[in-house]
């Protein structure tokens, strides 16, 4: 015992050596929840349009400030054919172009239906649905308007009856907010490098300066240096943790609504097998630019993909669902997730945890004992 305890003491006494490794394990992590947190924003507040109005008139007037009034629309720019419309689209100026036709106004007052155009920039296809549900919601209110304007007009009484009015309640995120929902996912993509990529750099490191060979002949065993090696590292994956944790409160104002030390045991669990995978890619990389390489392309970046992190699981193919259920960051992504958003505990989330459990007892284990051999 009193070896391993030496073994990270020297590991500690190098990361003080270092002062960039410091500056990457605490400075790093609240500089990129910042960017990405700000920037990881599916939200679409500003609707910028074109308008082709070829009737303007009161009524197309009174159509274009419904959409106004609601604070989503910007009426960037009015044209006159749709050769100008288009090249707007085009310049990717505007995400919409609303076109009204003739007669717009005439067929109102005459009671028949009336058709307008809307032309989208489908190329990002979030951004374009969100919007059309903006203008279908404006338009069927409008539209409303218009009848209950007529029928007071001739006098027509309109006689209620039973109808089922839906009641609509926002659990957990009232506000509708991505921003709520992506922060605590990069909280697990910020741990996941942490410990991932420090441990593959920090042993590859040792095979580049030579020290690990002079650790191989001194009478330490092989476990005694891989425990001394893997503890510092998940100390500093949990103060990265606390850090990271306490910065999305204080930025962001995103609190834990559920038990911080349950959020910590998870934590740990999932440390398990990102310190395994560092393990991993350090034996079979020779120098810190493969290692970093491998770590981000063969691990970390299918791990975010396949996550949940950013694209909904239950959209993939049936093929790629199958394949994120050996994904442990898929695992703690519901989990902090839900701890922090929901407040839900152990009770709700014991199958996750067990699962993320199963695979970093597996993966740490296979990688031991290849690094084991290595070093033998």
């Amino acid at each position: 015992m009193k070896t391993i305890i030496y073994f990270i003491q020297k590991e500690f006494l190098q990361f003080k050596r270092d002062p960039k490794m410091f500056a990457m394990i605490l400075v790093a992590p609240i500089i990129q929840l910042i960017f990405l947190g700000y920037a990881a924003n599916f939200d679409v507040n500003v609707v910028h349009t074109v308008v082709y109005d070829m009737e303007k008139t009161e009524a197309s007037r009174k159509y274009i400030e419904s959409f106004e009034s609601t604070g989503y629309y910007s009426f960037d720019y009015y044209v006159d054919n749709y050769d100008q419309l288009t090249k707007h689209i085009d310049n990717a100026e505007v995400i919409m172009g609303l076109v009204i036709p003739r007669g717009f106004e005439e067929k109102i007052n005459r009671r028949e239906p009336v058709q307008v155009q809307a032309i989208f920039d489908g190329s990002d296809g979030n951004t374009a649905s969100i919007a059309a549900g903006y203008l279908q919601g404006i338009t069927q209110k409008y539209s409303k308007k218009i009848v209950t304007e007529i029928r007071n007009k001739i006098g027509m009484q309109v006689i209620p009856v039973g109808s089922v009015q839906p009641e609509t309640r926002v659990w957990y995120n009232p506000e509708l907010k991505t921003r709520n929902f992506m922060v605590p996912g990069i909280v697990a993509l910020l741990l996941m490098i942490i410990t991932l990529i420090l441990t593959s750099l920090a042993i590859v490191k040792e095979k580049e300066i030579g020290t690990l060979e002079q650790l191989i002949v001194t009478p330490i065993k092989p476990i005694q240096m891989i425990i001394g090696k893997l503890i510092p590292f998940t100390l500093l994956g949990f103060a990265a943790v606390i850090l990271v944790i306490t910065a999305m409160y204080i930025i962001f104002g995103i609190a834990v609504k559920g038990s911080v030390t349950f959020l910590l045991i998870s934590s740990f669990v999932f440390i398990l097998s990102t310190l395994g995978l560092g393990l991993f890619v350090s034996t079979i990389s020779k120098t810190q630019q493969q290692a970093m390489m491998l770590a981000i392309f063969l691990i970390m970046m299918p791990m975010v993909f396949l996550s949940g992190f950013a694209f909904p699981i239950e959209n993939m193919p049936q093929i790629i669902q199958a394949i994120t259920y050996i994904i442990p960051l898929r695992y703690f992504m519901t989990i902090i997730r839900g701890i922090i958003l929901k407040g839900i505990g152990f009770a709700d989330l014991w199958i996750q945890l067990a699962a993320m459990f199963g695979l970093g007892v597996f993966i740490l284990g296979l990688s031991v004992q290849r690094f084991q051999k290595r070093i033998d």
